[in-house]
């Protein structure tokens, strides 16, 4: 599909094929009342159950679903809702993706925290009470390294008991010696399947190589992670393919590594610094939750995280019927916790609910919802 750079590691899987195939062959259009009220009558859907309920014509049904979601993700996760910040501690990238505000030929102010600005940012927000953290660079291993990632993750066990990374993606041996640094879990957004318009979005970097990106959760795996998340970047390209091919990775790999703990994430594209423009195609708010129901009906034991991307009645909604996971006091600029660090970078996107920890956790319990900072106990 594409040439891999010097140094890729390239493993035996056919995976990739799969999904690709499968998404191609799907025909949204051709989906039938019948074929989605079929798959809201099963207990278990199959892939062509829930291709009809990510169909436009599903949108109608979209209360039936809900009601579907929130017994399945009750059935499973219970009241629970799981709470985490991302920490970034590097904006510069290598790559040149036209819809990040971090993307190299971007105008915006740079910075890398050091190792002492790393630790006061997360002594900050451990105050908050949160056991998950999810330490992101921009993808620039001239500036991120491998070994300053894992001296940062080293610190965040310190005061973490649940440490992910979304980075630039690395060879297996990589994610090894990060998972010995204490990293548990590896997010990575394919942003879209479609590869020829990924070739579009993506002109410069590692990041031009598609397969590679796509095959970082199975490397991840190989490399002893505990758990993956998958993401489609929604609005880059046909949403309702994306969706699926992100639900299907999932799904496969999961099949393939029944032990991996899998997440999926449902970002949506918001504004960038220096408003650069990428015509995205609109994924409103109801497309979105018949999304996430989609995504909870077929992967039951899923987590389903929420972004700050979207506002904060939707999330207070979405966490009552399908979501499971939600992030809290979140800034996306560098040094930003700290008073001691200020904020030395700039931000990778705009967020749209602006609630600190407290704000939320308090939200959560007035929904008698309950908010889980930690349900992992190590022993040796």
């Amino acid at each position: 599909m594409d040439t891999y750079m010097k140094g890729m590691e390239i493993i035996e899987s056919d995976i990739l094929d799969k999904v690709i195939s499968e998404m191609n062959n799907y025909k949204y259009t051709e989906i039938t009342d019948e074929d989605i009220k079929e798959a809201l009558r099963k207990e278990s859907l199959n892939v062509k159950d829930f291709q009809a309920l990510l169909s436009p014509k599903a949108i109608n049904y979209l209360e039936e679903m809900a009601i579907k979601a929130k017994k399945m993700k009750e059935k499973y996760f219970g009241n629970s809702i799981y709470m985490f910040t991302p920490l970034y501690i590097s904006n510069y990238c290598d790559n040149y993706c036209i819809y990040c505000g971090f993307n190299s030929h971007n105008k915006i102010k740079r910075a890398k925290l050091n190792l002492e600005q790393v630790e006061k940012e997360l002594q900050e927000i451990s105050k908050t009470g949160l056991q998950e953290i999810l330490i992101l660079t921009g993808e620039s291993q001239r500036y991120s390294d491998i070994n300053y990632i894992g001296e940062a993750c080293k610190i965040a066990k310190k005061y973490f008991n649940n440490v992910g990374i979304e980075i630039y993606p690395v060879n297996s041996e990589d994610y090894k010696y990060l998972h010995s640094c204490g990293v548990d879990y590896v997010t990575i957004f394919q942003e879209t399947y479609n590869s020829k318009k990924y070739s579009t979005l993506h002109l410069e970097g590692h990041k031009k190589v598609f397969s590679y990106r796509f095959y970082s959760q199975e490397r991840a795996l190989m490399g002893g992670m505990r758990g993956v998340g998958f993401a489609a970047l929604l609005g880059l390209d046909d949403f309702r393919k994306d969706a699926f091919a992100t639900a299907y990775h999932a799904y496969l790999l999961q099949r393939k590594y029944p032990r991996a703990e899998i997440s999926i994430s449902c970002p949506r594209l918001r504004p960038i610094i220096n408003n650069q423009k990428i015509n995205p195609k609109d994924v409103h708010e109801k497309e979105l939750l018949q999304i996430v129901c989609a995504y909870r009906i077929f992967l039951p034991f899923a987590n389903i995280t929420i972004s700050t991307r979207e506002n904060e009645n939707f999330r207070n909604n979405i966490v009552k019927i399908a979501a499971t996971k939600i992030s809290a006091g979140v800034n996306t600029g560098i040094g930003a916790h700290s008073d001691k660090c200020k904020e030395k970078g700039d931000e990778q996107f705009d967020i749209a609910d602006k609630r600190s920890v407290v704000e939320i956790f308090e939200q959560l319990k007035n929904e008698n919802l309950q908010p889980v900072m930690n349900d992992y106990i190590y022993t040796l």
